[in-house]
């Protein structure tokens, strides 16, 4: 399978559905109360809409597959997730341009769809790696990713300018395909604690 192949996939926590401008209404629900730091990039309420156009035109282009996240439990559309910068003559992929509402953050929504999401690049699209991508300064992000079990390697420095025109140091991580079944069992394991 593709990796910018629309797909739903769905586990006893999520479902994560192929974005469509139908989402748009529960996502604006989702983002209102977000409070995000400078260095992290998520649509507000008002820019949900403009934000569901440019994932769709990125995904038409072939580097980004993109997905609403609803939570089983609710029923409620929670937030948005993509495989970005897909490099699929390189079975290469980023799992980013993720953020979750108030309601869905410290729950076991974000382990079950990095779950989905890996299992789908490992095993059904036989992924070389999966990267994560971060900005320095985020270190929830950083500690979360670290959490899944991949491993950094490394900070680009200088890597974009942000929108206020401050310089933008990523961190890079990642999953390899000999270290997916220890990740795959770590997830597993967190989602049965609960």
């Amino acid at each position: 399978m593709l990796l910018n192949q629309p797909v739903t996939l769905e586990n006893d926590h999520v479902r994560l559905e192929p974005l469509q401008p139908d989402h748009a209404d529960d996502l604006a629900i989702a983002a209102t109360g977000l409070e995000y730091a400078w260095y992290s990039l998520v649509p507000q309420a008002q820019d949900i809409a403009a934000d569901i156009a440019r994932r769709l035109t990125w995904q038409a282009e072939g580097h980004m597959n993109a997905w609403a996240i609803r939570r089983i439990d609710t029923g409620r559309v929670v937030g948005e997730t993509t495989f970005c910068n897909i490099d699929q003559p390189n079975r290469h992929v980023e799992i980013g341009h993720t953020w979750l509402g108030l309601e869905a953050q410290r729950t076991a929504v974000n382990t079950a769809a990095k779950l989905l999401l890996l299992t789908h690049a490992f095993e059904e699209c036989d992924a070389i790696a999966v990267e994560f991508r971060t900005h320095w300064h985020n270190r929830q992000s950083r500690a979360a990713i670290a959490r899944l079990g991949a491993k950094q390697d490394g900070v680009l420095r200088n890597h974009r300018l942000g929108q206020d025109g401050s310089l933008r140091d990523t961190v890079v991580f990642s999953i390899l395909p000999t270290e997916w079944p220890a990740v795959r069992l770590g997830l597993e394991e967190r989602l049965r604690r609960g």
